[in-house]
């Protein structure tokens, strides 16, 4: 007697975990529909809460829900979120390109400059070319570069401008070569203008001949990308002329 309520009850608490296990189940396609419905009325926030709850629910398995969550929570203006999920999506190789220049984008807004162009270096070697990632990183580093120059900040604007320089777009590639030639060719310009005693006069102009070194190096790279380009050949020759006296 004994043995038959303990095979009862052990078969009651089947019952009842296989009961609760379909609750879960139910529960979760009834988030996946509602945030299927919700992304395709454009309610962004309300697809996130959904999806995120599926996928919480699911252990991420979903690609395409992993994806869509990404997107919504990027609509919705969660960066955090939409990082986690775009990553969640490019560890699925699900959409790929799109994943990276999402998880770039959110990044970008979140003024996370070396995780932004880590992302966008990363994506490009998985779609090397990827217009879209070459537009995102180039927009973004010519911005940012010339914001630092402008603050005086010449190393920072440096690497940001040879960050264009992985791109294979070549009008990209010439942009950020004419800046950096045309940035140290300045900075040789000011230290000469300022260069006014006579007798420290040759020690400034060896400063100045290391920054117009510099420029020659960039400028010269930026003509050989593009010979038509009238105002590097200029600022060249400039430079070429100062470095001979």
């Amino acid at each position: 007697l004994n043995r038959l309520t303990t095979m009862k009850k052990i078969v009651l608490l089947l019952a009842f975990c296989l009961s609760i296990g379909n609750v879960f189940a139910q529960d979760a396609d009834k988030l996946r529909d509602e945030g299927d419905a919700a992304l395709k009325a454009k309610n962004y926030a309300e697809a996130f809460t959904k999806y995120d709850g599926f996928l919480k629910q699911t252990n991420n398995e979903d690609a395409d829900r992993v994806f869509n969550c990404a997107f919504a929570a990027f609509q919705a203006k969660k960066y955090e979120d939409a990082v986690k999920y775009y990553d969640l999506a490019i560890q699925k190789n699900k959409n790929i390109d799109d994943a990276y220049t999402g998880k770039a984008m959110a990044l970008r807004n979140l003024n996370k400059a070396p995780e932004f162009t880590a992302t966008v270096e990363a994506g490009l070697k998985a779609k090397p070319g990827d217009a879209d990632l070459e537009k995102l990183l180039y927009v973004y580093c010519m911005k940012q570069g010339q914001a630092v120059q402008k603050s005086g900040k010449i190393a920072d604007a440096e690497e940001l401008y040879k960050d264009v320089l992985i791109v294979s777009n070549p009008k990209y590639k010439e942009n950020a070569l004419y800046s950096l030639g045309a940035m140290y060719y300045n900075e040789g310009a000011k230290i000469l203008a300022a260069a006014t005693d006579p007798a420290k006069y040759e020690a400034e102009k060896d400063k100045a001949d290391v920054q117009m070194k510099k420029a020659k190096e960039y400028m010269e790279q930026a003509v050989a990308l593009n010979a038509a380009n009238a105002n590097a050949k200029k600022i060249l020759d400039s430079i070429n002329e100062t470095l001979a006296k």
